[in-house]
């Protein structure tokens, strides 16, 4: 994993990236160069590069949309197939539409369509990158030091979340009494830590100690394999690298105070709030018709207001009143009580179903966004019924209320819709991590992974 702008990357995803960019660069100057070698046109050349290079861009962001550089983990071919189809049909017009800004590039039509090719292949690429099992793949050797409740749940969650994640085996602590892995995971512990990591070849060691007093932590051990080159990683930062999330269970106070992140300086609210005004404002013109349509099809179904206000948790706990296209019937909640959407809820309406899926019914919220309510990327605001609740029964749930909420958010592109207090439990965990580590560059990797949720309306209720 890379850490770029306080975002951690795969490193195999950000070489796939730089492999396309490469790709279309060098074969648009490569065509240029074969099939006119000795061409009189000054700056053809670099007019191919430039031109290979704006399509790489457009390829990338057409790429991220469209969850390409994801993990294929839990997902089928066919579905990826899906996807790279998708990605095909916004991406060839477009490289074909973009010679009008090279005319010289542009003259020659075998250029055209050596672009087209080499944009399909990149996007097929992607598909059997993502499916292969190209077992010369390097994997990750990894040692658990633990073999208590906490290690065994580590482990787990590599084996499901990583498939180049390679266990080799835990390490019983000095203190540990109960095992709660395989017997016949663990590894001698009569050799040394660095000696037995050394044995196995190990690439990493996560410590995941049930206890860590009364020296219980071998300190110098570990300084001897960082320093021989093994990676080490405590429990709360290694499941921040890996799935991108701050877990509850395991985090201390200590961790968040004195470890890095949480930066809200008045470059970053500057910035964050011309993001969101730009982006808010483009999307409104972008949607508008869609709009009309949605508030049309509301009325002719149901009487009733087309707009649905509801109270919500902001910032520094403020309410405010944030704007939906209404998806429920009036008497959705007779009762007075607040109730969580549920999977084939039958208060939904027939127009709802759809909006809903499509997350058509947020796009009103982009005039919270406008009045700065709300921001464009953030935690999903809550009701106070359900943040009072939260609040006293989740540690932690307090901080995701120190950013602005969001149309979107990390938890939202992780996370499928949550129904329960468990999940609301789940979702915090994304959320931390997103204002822990938030920037512009997560929004835009939020904003680029949301389209692809919102096209395949995974999670909706």
């Amino acid at each position: 994993m890379i850490r770029l702008f306080n975002h951690y990357l795969r490193r195999q995803t950000l070489l796939q990236v730089m492999l396309d960019l490469a790709l279309l660069v060098v074969a648009m100057t490569g065509f240029s160069l074969l099939s006119q070698p000795h061409s009189a046109v000054p700056g053809l050349r670099g007019d191919a590069a430039t031109y290979g290079l704006s399509l790489a861009i457009c390829l990338l962001f057409i790429n991220t949309a469209s969850g390409l550089y994801q993990r294929a983990q839990g997902r089928s071919l066919r579905e990826s197939c899906a996807r790279a189809a998708l990605a095909l049909l916004i991406a060839l017009p477009i490289s074909y539409a973009i010679f009008d800004l090279f005319p010289d590039v542009g003259e020659r039509s075998g250029t055209k369509w050596a672009a087209m090719v080499c944009v399909a292949f990149v996007i097929a690429h992607r598909v059997y990158a993502a499916h292969s099992t190209n077992a010369l793949r390097p994997r990750s050797r990894i040692l658990i030091f633990g073999s208590g409740a906490s290690a065994d749940q580590v482990g787990k969650t590599l084996r499901s979340a990583d498939p180049r994640a390679h266990v080799v085996g835990y390490y019983q602590g000095p203190s540990e009494t109960e095992t709660m892995v395989p017997s016949a995971d663990l590894v001698d512990t009569a050799t040394s830590l660095k000696q037995c990591a050394s044995d196995l070849r190990v690439d990493e060691i996560v410590v995941a100690l049930s206890e860590r007093r009364g020296g219980s932590m071998p300190l110098s051990e570990l300084l001897d394999c960082k320093i021989s080159g093994i990676q080490v990683f405590d429990l709360s930062t290694y499941f921040e690298k890996m799935l991108g999330q701050i877990r509850i269970d395991h985090v201390r106070a200590g961790w968040l105070i004195f470890g890095d992140g949480f930066h809200q300086g008045v470059y970053r609210t500057i910035a964050k709030r011309l993001f969101d005004l730009l982006c808010a404002v483009l999307l409104l013109v972008v949607t508008l018709p869609l709009m009309l349509l949605t508030a049309a099809a509301i009325a002719v179904e149901s009487k009733g207001p087309v707009l649905y206000r509801q109270e919500r948790v902001g910032r520094d706990g403020r309410t405010f009143e944030v704007l939906k296209f209404r998806s429920m019937k009036l008497d959705a909640e007779h009762d007075g009580q607040p109730k969580w959407a549920a999977s084939r809820d039958d208060r939904i309406t027939a127009v709802g179903s759809v909006i809903r899926r499509f997350r058509v019914d947020e796009l009103p919220q982009l005039l919270n966004v406008l009045r700065g309510d709300m921001s464009l990327v953030g935690p999903r605001p809550e009701r106070p019924f359900f943040v009072n609740r939260l609040l006293q029964e989740t540690p932690y749930y307090a901080v995701r209320h120190s950013v602005k909420p969001g149309l979107t958010g990390w938890a939202q592109v992780r996370f499928e819709y949550g129904a329960t207090m468990e999940d609301s439990l789940e979702k915090l965990q994304y959320d931390l991590y997103y204002v822990k580590n938030h920037s512009l560059f997560l929004d835009l990797v939020i904003v680029f992974e949301t389209i692809g949720v919102v096209l395949s309306g995974k999670g909706a209720r």
